[in-house]
């Protein structure tokens, strides 16, 4: 069999467990369409809440980064795992135990304001729209390499299939496809490393493998620092970007991460207090899986990629490079017209004639270390699970924001379950055509970078608001909704001059990029949130009374 036989194989069995399940898992309720019926199992839950957070940016564009930027792309690493670690503390225990499964409800009832709860929805679009974009844009490349069409139409397809499992059936179905595809994606990961490391590197471990020497006994990050050196790069193991700037974007994704509206959903779908905890931990083992073999894997394709295609002359270039090139993945330009490929730095006398994007390289890895097409098909579906998982779970957020949040809570509190779970599945479809534009039209093709756009606006907008409606008594709605408006607003207006507007790096405010304002829209967001509550009234009794019910211990 060819390669794309066994891709139809291995894609096409994936996704009828997906549909199936979604058919057999329909939502017939507003407590199943939003939270499953809070009867997951803990075990289920924590593999179906790390299918969820391991977006295409983790499984697609993460390891990318790493494998281009190297130390750099650490941010990733530390600012994904270290948030979600501060949400199952800082966060979800509480916000369980207050009972609102949606964050916009949270809001609404803590700071009690109708006002509260509408600026809370607008800002879970903002977040969720962008994260979206970012899923939607992973389905493209895959869907794109796959079928050897244009991006466009990639996107097309895979927001066909996202409708699909999750309009139907809602959290309930979602939970239980994300399971599947949590199992496909670890597979997908894993295996191919291991393939890799086994290759490069005589050990079966891909992060020993890491830190270890390669098969000719010479220390393998010390070869991937002299092969950069040599090639007009920054050192691997060096970082470039700057100290403040490196911080505010970890610290940006990890604040970002606790105020994440779709993980925080996810914890109300099992029984209680307890079971989240449990839930929690079983998520930290599963995520563990993907990223601690994230840095190897990229390692391993930096190497690969350049062994492959550097020095390589016109008619030596493998045919994978032709599919790759077909889709606008990669390509080479000669621009000294001597027939062979250069790929250089930025610190090199030669220009560089080789261009691929961030997000191809863990696609591309299995083909540029000739592994059997059955890894390459797996791999495949791996990196389509990836995107359409969160892509799911965000739709879900999306459309409960509108139908449970804005017209249940708001415009018309009439509302049956009935017609509440009808205008949900209509707020996903509309949603779902926003987020296939910008999937096709994106603020950065970069996957992990439009991702972190969202983070910060999470940081700069939920993190502080939930954090202080959960620790201070004080906390008023006149400040959460200042707070929330200034910090949005900020950090919002600063990702777009910089994408969209023209704005130049020279123009950075402290040199810090767009990925990590949100960490200075969040510090806007407390500061203003603080003053606006010492010059006006505190929050009535009850809530108060509330707040302090929230922090009782339960066994």
């Amino acid at each position: 069999m060819d390669q794309t036989t066994w891709n139809f194989i291995f894609i096409g069995i994936s996704f009828s467990i997906y549909i199936g399940i979604a058919i057999w898992s329909r939502a017939g309720s507003t407590k199943e369409y939003y939270t499953a019926g809070g009867s997951v199992s803990p075990f289920a839950n924590g593999m179906a809440t790390a299918a969820d957070w391991m977006s295409a940016a983790t499984f697609i564009s993460m390891a990318g980064t790493v494998a281009i930027s190297g130390y750099d792309g650490s941010r990733f690493l530390m600012g994904w795992t270290g948030g979600f670690v501060l949400l199952t503390i800082l966060m979800v225990p509480f916000l369980r135990k207050f009972g609102k499964a949606t964050v916009p409800d949270f809001i609404g009832d803590r700071y009690y304001s109708k006002t509260a709860r509408a600026v809370a929805v607008v800002c879970a679009l903002f977040i969720c729209m962008t994260y979206i974009m970012g899923q939607m844009r992973g389905v493209g490349v895959v869907f794109s390499q796959l079928f050897g069409i244009g991006i466009p139409a990639g996107v097309l397809a895979g927001a066909l299939i996202v409708f699909i499992y999750a309009g139907l059936g809602g959290m309930k179905g979602i939970t239980y496809t994300q399971v599947a595809q949590y199992s496909v994606m670890a597979f997908a990961y894993t295996i191919p490393a291991i393939f890799i490391a086994l290759m490069l590197t005589g050990n079966a471990i891909p992060q020993v493998g890491l830190v270890g020497n390669t098969l000719d006994g010479v220390s393998f990050l010390d070869k991937l620092n002299n092969i950069n050196h040599e090639l007009g790069f920054h050192q691997y193991t060096a970082g470039k970007l700057s100290t403040l700037n490196m911080f505010c974007i970890t610290a940006a994704l990890m604040c970002g991460t606790a105020g994440l509206p779709h993980v925080i959903v996810r914890f109300f779908t099992v029984k209680n207090v307890r079971a989240v905890r449990k839930s929690a931990a079983w998520t930290l083992a599963f995520i563990a899986v993907v990223y601690l073999t994230a840095p190897a894997v990229g390692a391993f394709a930096r190497v690969n990629l350049i062994e492959s295609l550097n020095e390589k002359k016109a008619k030596e270039l493998p045919v994978w490079f032709a599919e790759f090139e077909k889709t606008g993945q990669m390509s080479w330009e000669d621009k000294n017209n001597d027939g062979v490929v250069q790929y250089r730095g930025p610190m090199h006398e030669q220009e560089n004639e080789l261009y691929f994007g961030n997000d191809i390289m863990v696609m591309a890895n299995p083909s540029m270390a000739n592994l059997p097409m059955w890894v390459i098909a797996l791999l495949m579906a791996g990196c389509i699970a990836a995107a359409l998982s969160t892509a799911a779970g965000l739709l879900l957020v999306l459309s409960t924001s509108i139908s449970h949040d804005l017209m249940k809570k708001i415009i018309r509190p009439e509302l049956s379950d009935k017609e509440e779970v009808k205008w949900a599945r209509i707020a996903s479809f509309i949603a779902l055509l926003i987020a296939t534009y910008f999937g096709i039209n994106p603020p950065s093709t970069f996957i992990a970078k439009t991702v972190a756009f969202a983070f910060g606006l999470a940081a700069s907008s939920f993190f502080p608001t939930l954090l202080l409606g959960i620790f201070s008594k004080r906390m008023n709605k006149e400040g959460a909704i200042a707070g929330m408006i200034a910090g949005i607003g900020f950090t919002f207006s600063y990702i777009v001059y910089f994408q969209f507007m023209g704005g130049t790096s020279d123009q950075y405010f402290l040199g810090i990029t767009p990925e990590g304002i949100g960490f200075i829209g969040m510090i806007i967001n407390f500061i203003i949130s603080f003053l606006v509550c010492i010059f006006t009234s505190s929050p009535p009794e009850d809530v108060i009374e509330m707040v302090e019910e929230i922090h009782i211990p339960i066994k």
